[in-house]
């Protein structure tokens, strides 16, 4: 279900279901892509890195991660305000995860005529 926060308590018929519960939309793997090539963002730096995604849809992305524990949000306390985004364990656990699912991409797109307007080796 998009939007969803994981609840301990939720059941789910298999494990993909929860696993995808957890980083479902297209997003979420973008955002945890970027953050672990560059280990820590910033909001505005997300922006740049993903730009059609709107500023409303990238808070409520990282509330959820944060809430599910895949990212970790630090504040700064001074002026202008800083706030900085970075995975957790738990989010480094999926690396591999996206490492394959990149992989499959950039080989599908080969064999079946699709440009990549990004340098497949980062994203």
């Amino acid at each position: 279900m998009t939007g969803t926060i994981m609840k301990k308590n939720k059941t789910y018929n298999c494990s993909f279901e929860a696993a995808l519960d957890i980083i479902d939309g297209k997003w979420k793997v973008l955002i945890l892509w970027h953050l672990n090539k560059q280990k820590t963002l910033r909001n505005g730096e997300l922006v740049k890195l993903i730009p059609n995604i709107t500023q409303k849809m990238l808070a409520q992305q990282l509330r959820e991660m944060e809430n599910n524990g895949l990212i970790v949000r630090k504040i700064y306390q001074q002026i202008p305000s800083k706030v900085e985004y970075s995975l957790t364990l738990q989010g480094e656990k999926l690396l591999p995860v996206l490492e394959a699912l990149r992989e499959w991409g950039i080989e599908y797109s080969r064999e079946n005529g699709i440009t990549l307007l990004r340098n497949s080796t980062y994203v």
